[in-house]
């Protein structure tokens, strides 16, 4: 492997740690849902409510990171998440009101959504063409582990400091936190976020760094594809010629959100005492839930830029409808005390990671150009977390009210329509250039825009 492509590896491996503080946030709060719902007497609404409190800074993250992520610059957006994490992870932990509960898990949201923006927009700026499905999918691994390590912080903190674990479980995030905060100082810029702000010296350093090939005549392409800086701001998203993707991105980050997955992460350990099990045993069950995420997403990077995102996202459709039907099932037929939800959640996650989970934030950093990328990756970013909000809050009304049946059936449905919109709709971005992503996607591309 070319040492240039090894420097693009370490590089997004740690802008993708946002990714890993990403899925530690977001799987933490399974842990502490139940006691902060006793510990302040809240109704099923207002429960949801306070577990989707870090969500709707999540949307505000991603809906407004994209302006200073092109102002500031990508990296000093990175540095600024990872000092973010660390204060609300802290200050979340040390809440002793529900009022400040909530500003610090807001606060705390920022971030996440931040970071869903500006990690995949660094890596995929930075990462050769033919490696920048697996490197941008580094985000993603990144967010399964900080899943998976945050199930196994919550299942050994509950075991051996009991019911006042829950302060340890959040607080612990930011030792990573303050991890990524350093590592970022020793990345580069964006080549091309510098060449679009006419750094032109410090932009040929990093792509000698990457080792680029004929590096004055990249730097020419890419200086000619954003020789009017202020487009990157004054360029409109909301036109007719970008119809497509902004529908592609918006659709597919709806029906990633629809699956149920940020429910089940959400309210794992909930949902198996749901079928009679010990709460130990619940805790250790969605300790499995994240394994099995973690696995099917090492799989899924394995094969993304060989056999397509579209591909993965077909066969992750037909596993989900099959396994959240049998759930909905198990649910209908009043299964207790038995690990038939278990194993048939276990299969959804295998098949959501296999598929949206791998393929979401790669295929949105791919289909918008370079003008709009970042509004696009923000508009992709803030439907998801929108949905996220709307799922995670409704979802204990739901299970209350509706039943764990009717709630699961409910996602299967969901993903029915998913796999008619991906079979008949989406398009494939395996190994194509993101000019020629842009042509597939009927937005002329004039040769003055091209880029590398």
């Amino acid at each position: 492997m070319p040492s240039g492509h090894r420097k693009a590896i370490q590089y997004a491996l740690i802008a993708a740690l946002g990714g890993f503080l990403f899925g530690f946030d977001t799987a933490v709060i399974s842990g502490v849902e139940k006691t902060i719902q006793q510990l302040w007497h809240l109704s099923d609404l207002w429960h949801g409510f306070t577990v989707s409190a870090a969500l709707f800074g999540t949307a505000f993250g991603a809906l407004f990171s994209g302006r200073p992520a092109e102002r500031l610059g990508r990296k000093k957006m990175l540095q600024f998440i990872g000092f973010l994490y660390a204060f609300t992870s802290i200050a979340t932990a040390l809440s002793h009101h529900w009022i400040d509960f909530i500003v610090f898990r807001f606060l705390g949201g920022l971030a996440v959504g931040a970071s869903s923006v500006v990690g995949p927009m660094y890596i995929s700026e930075i990462s050769p063409a033919r490696l920048r499905g697996r490197l941008v999918g580094f985000f993603q691994l990144n967010i399964v582990v900080g899943i998976l390590v945050a199930f196994l912080s919550n299942y050994f903190l509950l075991k051996y400091l009991g019911s006042g674990s829950w302060r340890w479980m959040l607080g612990v995030q930011a030792v990573p936190a303050l991890i990524f905060f350093g590592w970022v100082f020793f990345i580069p810029e964006s080549p091309r976020w510098l060449i679009g702000h006419d750094q032109l010296d410090r932009a040929r350093v990093v792509l000698q760094k990457l080792q680029v090939q004929h590096v004055e005549e990249t730097l020419q392409e890419i200086r000619q594809s954003l020789q009017h800086r202020e487009d990157l701001v004054k360029e409109k998203l909301w036109q007719k010629k970008y119809a497509r993707p902004i529908a592609y991105a918006m659709l597919l980050a709806m029906f990633n959100q629809l699956s149920g997955i940020n429910a089940i992460l959400y309210y794992a350990p909930r949902i198996f005492e749901m079928t009679g099990i010990r709460a130990n045993l619940a805790f250790l069950q969605a300790m499995l839930v994240g394994f099995t995420n973690f696995v099917f997403t090492i799989i899924a990077m394995s094969v993304i830029d060989r056999a397509g995102r579209k591909t993965l996202l077909i066969i992750g459709s037909l596993g989900m409808i099959l396994f959240l039907g049998l759930t909905a099932n198990a649910f209908f037929q009043d299964v207790h005390g038995g690990y038939a939800v278990m194993i048939y959640l276990i299969g959804f996650i295998a098949f959501f990671a296999f598929s949206q989970g791998a393929v979401i934030w790669v295929f949105i950093s791919e289909i918008f150009p370079n003008k709009v990328r970042s509004k696009g990756q923000a508009i992709g970013s803030t439907t998801h977390w929108t949905m996220d909000i709307l799922i995670s809050w409704l979802f204990p009304w739901m299970a209350a009210t509706l039943g764990g049946g009717a709630s699961f059936l409910i996602f299967a449905g969901m993903m029915v329509l998913q796999l008619i919109f991906v079979w008949r709709f989406l398009p494939e971005t395996r190994g194509k250039s993101l000019e020629q992503i842009q042509a597939a996607l009927g937005i002329d591309v004039k040769p003055s825009e091209v880029s590398v």
